[in-house]
């Protein structure tokens, strides 16, 4: 497969539970203006914006449909698709549906939680590059990043052999 373009799937289904009181499940996180003047959910669909990314597909939890619509409107992105699930059902399952609303092509899909920051828009952009000739090979890619404290509330990576310059095979993943 030679990527020539990337679906960027956002994944906004967050039920706003572990940020309480500020997120609420009528209001979750990712709907909240936490880090800059937009909310997550906007400035995860303005990283994948420029010439390698097509429109969005984004799935989120149904009682949020018209929050997710006017934040996508008010940051310039048209979703391709908007999936909604009726209920919650974690990562692969909304992962699952986003491949089959995008179809067998070419494209490369960039699953990205719409509750993740990413200061460093450039850097990400340059990960990508980085990542997609190992796509093109047919190659599932994670991205990390170096910690600088321990918390045991999230899961890493152990980084296993390089395959390339600043790409890395995973020794595990640690839960």
């Amino acid at each position: 497969m030679n990527v020539k373009t990337i679906v960027p799937v956002i994944l906004s289904g967050g039920s706003g539970t572990r940020l309480w009181p500020m997120s609420r499940p009528e209001m979750p996180k990712q709907m909240l203006a936490l880090t800059a003047a937009e909310t997550m959910l906007q400035l995860t669909a303005g990283r994948a914006k420029g010439e390698v990314f097509a429109a969005p597909i984004v799935v989120a939890n149904a009682r949020h449909a018209d929050l997710v619509e006017q934040q996508l409107a008010d940051a310039g992105a048209h979703p391709q698709a908007l999936i909604l699930e009726p209920a919650g059902r974690n990562t692969a399952p909304a992962i699952a549906l986003a491949a089959i609303a995008a179809g067998r092509g070419s494209e490369a899909l960039l699953v990205m939680p719409s509750d993740h920051v990413s200061a460093d828009v450039a850097a990400f952009h340059a990960a990508i590059e980085r990542a997609l000739p190992m796509v093109s090979q047919g190659w599932l890619v994670t991205f990390g990043i170096a910690p600088d404290a321990p918390e045991t509330g999230y899961g890493w990576i152990q980084v296993g052999e390089e395959l390339a310059e600043g790409v890395h095979r995973v020794g595990r993943f640690i839960e």
